[in-house]
């Protein structure tokens, strides 16, 4: 089975509710992207980060990169039931000629680094100097994690 879809993992959201997730200002939780061809099998399902499918161009390093959080968790300017919380981060790049067919977001902790979701490309996309993953501005509308 290849990608099938964009997906937010279910772990991810178990672990929204028992804390092992920290988006907030100051935290220490360090979260990264791992790039994957269409051989990787990713969606809600995924439990965590794996090497099985990743991107092994020149260029990209197993693992992927850390993410810098652009936008912690805020409410929009909607109250009530309305109100959204949102979050995202700043685009990633790598350097080389790359093909990749989606990506993992993780929490990266060395040990079990749990997922957080999977971006489905739609299909192969392919760099030949610069490979960039542009997040979408977060706003409430607009955002790469949007809970409401």
């Amino acid at each position: 089975m290849a990608f099938t879809g964009n997906a937010l993992c279910n772990v991810f959201k178990t672990g929204l509710l028992d804390g092992s997730y920290d988006f907030g200002t100051g935290t220490t939780d360090v979260y990264k992207i791992a790039l994957y061809t269409n051989s990787a099998t990713l969606d809600a399902d995924t439990t965590a980060y794996s090497a099985t499918g990743e991107v092994a161009d020149a260029g990209y390093t197993a693992g992927g990169a850390t993410l810098t959080i652009s936008q912690v968790p805020t409410i929009g300017t909607q109250t009530g039931s309305s109100a959204v919380t949102y979050l995202s981060f700043s685009n990633v790049s790598w350097s080389g000629a790359i093909t990749a067919r989606g990506a993992l977001v993780y929490k990266y902790n060395g040990t079990t680094n749990p997922a957080v979701f999977v971006l489905d490309f739609g299909s192969d996309k392919t760099s030949t100097t610069t490979f960039t993953v542009e997040f979408p501005t977060a706003s409430s509308t607009s955002a790469i994690l949007r809970l409401a």
